[in-house]
């Protein structure tokens, strides 16, 4: 529209130049018609819109919010409305408790209270989307600011809301996904009416009071011992089973040995024994009883 009013204003400076009294009078044509052009080229321009891709374009016409939007791409409108941008890409809100990480500057964590009247900070990121065909409906109702409007007000109520339902513990382990999903679920039906849609609440961190994790430490440290204690008495109680089961052997053996064996049995394997030691090539003198009193000597030369 600059070049509108430009063309119009230099259109105008030229009437009031008078007739014949100023220097520039025999350049009026030429200034008019350059007026002329100022103005239709700006009307042109005016009337042509480029919506970038990811985006979507809400009209307004003195202050009233139109209906039909803007797709991407170029789009030919009435040079008197008003074009409003709305990202319709996925967008991305943190409140963190480090400084520099979320959306406002220094500590923004959300502070609740849990079930148990502890104060635990929670760092939290809400991924959203604006709904296309309800662009004019935030326009309308919300303005363009629907971040600070809607988003982080609405998390950070709802955050401390279904906190109470937890003690600090839970929340820190056990429990934290459905926690996590319960605040889902009630954000994504507030922002469904707002004309925004929900697609994910991480909670990235949660902070306990430092009394709550070192009595936590204390039991996961309890509990690691106990499951050693456990583990060294399991492997003990197999070698005594081990023990017993060899003792148990033995004992059979010698059982067997003590009841299944004759002293024929016994005398013909000392034989066998004496025969493989008098056929080995060293010295030796071998004497075996031959009856209750009378030995047999026995000498390589026999």
């Amino acid at each position: 529209m600059a070049l509108v009013f430009i063309g119009i204003l230099l259109f105008v400076g030229i009437r009031m130049s008078g007739k014949g009294q100023s220097p520039w009078f025999k350049y009026q044509a030429l200034g008019k018609s350059i007026a002329v052009v100022l103005i239709l080229l700006g009307l042109l321009s005016s009337m042509i819109v480029q919506i970038d891709a990811g985006t979507i374009g809400v009209q307004s016409l003195f202050g009233k919010v139109q209906t039909n939007t803007l797709e991407p791409g170029l789009n030919f409108i009435n040079p008197l409305v008003k074009v409003t941008h709305f990202d319709t890409k996925t967008q991305n809100y943190t409140m963190s408790g480090i400084h520099d990480e979320g959306e406002k500057m220094g500590d923004d964590a959300i502070r609740v209270l849990s079930q148990d009247g502890l104060e635990v900070v929670i760092d939290v990121t809400v991924l959203y989307r604006v709904q296309p065909d309800k662009t004019p409906q935030i326009l309308k109702e919300l303005g363009t600011d629907y971040r600070n409007v809607i988003v982080r007000p609405m998390v950070r109520t709802k955050l401390r809301d279904n906190a109470v339902y937890y003690d600090a513990v839970s929340l820190y382990s056990t429990k934290r996904d459905e926690f996590q999903n319960r605040i889902f679920e009630g954000v994504k039906s507030e922002f469904a009416s707002r004309g925004l849609e929900l697609e994910s609440i991480l909670v990235r961190n949660i902070m306990l009071p430092e009394s709550v994790k070192t009595t936590i430490e204390s039991k996961i440290n309890a509990e690691q011992d106990a499951q050693k204690m456990t583990f060294v008495l399991q492997k003990e109680k197999q070698e005594a089973e081990r023990k017993r089961v060899e003792a148990q052997g033995i004992a059979d053996y010698q059982r067997i040995l003590s009841t299944g064996l004759s002293d024929k049995q016994l005398q013909y394997e000392m034989i066998k024994a004496n025969k493989e030691i008098a056929l080995s090539p060293n010295a030796k003198i071998i004497i075996m009883p031959a009856g209750k009193n009378v030995p047999i000597i026995l000498n390589e030369k026999d």
